[in-house]
């Protein structure tokens, strides 16, 4: 008799791990859809015959919902989303995702005086509109303000709740924690046991998650945690800072520490490389006399000298996970408010010695 196939068996074939073809075998967990379309033909394909939950006549035919006047997702987002932000990939998987289930998608940029005076983007269409999505959208005010509208709403990174109270509707962060304690583990091994920390931990929740894993960590390895390590603001009298105001508030905080960190974990990879131009300009060179971290895996970690050792933000399933966030909060409005993370993935490359 022919040997069963197992799980592994399928997971060789497509070059994928036992843990991916599981989920997609057992409808447990986030996939995207042409994984799972794969994995279950695969599957079919070599005899896995032990199928709990789908036929495979029709696996992919998403039906569009039900027709209704309001058809359209709005995104809300107070900066422009470039080719480098996390945001740019996860946009287009999720314009994919929500077309595939006949849904429209719309932008609106919000500008500061609209923030201040709590005013909606004048291109929005409140009839048009099933829900909203917002991106970079910070200020607790407003948000408050947008979650009062009455819309299903989900906010990808959002302010920050842990001090400011929860906001009344879904929220998508990637995982923020996890890997922070990771690396500090890994440089502690290292011999690398003084660690700061750089990034105005209240921009955003994300931000706020690393500086508070950061410091969890530094006091759950026991290691030593001078609050001069950790640079968590910004130019006096500034609000958002520009790259040369930031760079100014760097190098005065530099200047003022008795000792450099062995390493600097930093917010993001554009902290890093404001960090690495200063560190530059005050005869510092990483890795040799400092080493650096940054957060997102943007294009620029790749290609800066030396590259970043950085925390990659799986950007296509957080798209996957917006759109069906959001989507069954339409469809049920009444559900309990939920918080999602999603994966993240440590980087080593040169600005740590890799």
């Amino acid at each position: 008799m022919a040997e069963r196939v197992t799980i592994q068996d399928i997971a060789d074939a497509l070059g994928l791990s036992r843990n991916t073809v599981s989920k997609a075998i057992n409808n447990t967990g986030l996939l995207a859809e042409s994984t799972r379309e794969k994995i279950l033909l695969k599957a079919m394909d070599m005899g896995y015959k032990q199928f709990s939950y789908v036929t495979i006549a029709g696996l992919n035919d998403r039906k569009p919902e039900p027709s209704s006047s309001a058809k359209e997702i709005a995104l809300f987002s107070t900066a422009p989303i470039g080719n480098s932000h996390f945001a740019s990939t996860m946009l287009d998987k999720l314009q994919r995702e929500l077309s595939q289930l006949g849904y429209s998608f719309t932008m609106h940029r919000i500008h500061d005086e609209e923030v201040n005076a709590l005013q909606i983007p004048s291109s929005y269409n409140e009839e048009r509109t099933a829900g909203i999505i917002c991106v970079e959208t910070f200020d607790k005010a407003y948000s408050d303000m947008l979650c009062g509208m009455g819309k299903p709403t989900l906010f990808v990174d959002s302010p920050v709740t842990a001090l400011n109270g929860p906001l009344q509707a879904d929220c998508l962060y990637m995982e923020n924690e996890s890997n922070i304690y990771n690396i500090v583990k890994e440089m502690s091994r290292r011999g690398r046991k003084r660690i700061g920390f750089i990034g105005e931990y209240l921009h955003c929740q994300s931000f706020f998650e690393r500086y508070m894993g950061y410091r969890n960590s530094m006091y759950l390895l026991k290691l030593p945690c001078p609050e001069e390590y950790s640079i968590i603001g910004c130019k006096e009298g500034t609000k958002i800072s520009s790259t040369q105001d930031y760079r100014e508030y760097l190098e005065e905080n530099f200047r003022r520490l008795h000792s450099m960190p062995d390493v600097f974990l930093c917010a993001n990879d554009f902290v890093a490389l404001d960090a690495l131009a200063v560190l530059k300009k005050l005869g510092l060179s990483v890795p040799e006399d400092i080493w650096l971290c940054g957060f997102d895996d943007s294009p620029e970690s790749k290609v800066v000298t030396p590259s970043l050792t950085t925390i990659h933000i799986h950007s296509q399933i957080m798209g996957f996970s917006a759109a069906h966030l959001l989507l069954s909060r339409i469809k049920e409005p009444s559900l309990n408010f939920r918080t999602l993370h999603t994966e993240t993935s440590l980087i080593y490359r040169e600005s740590t010695g890799d």
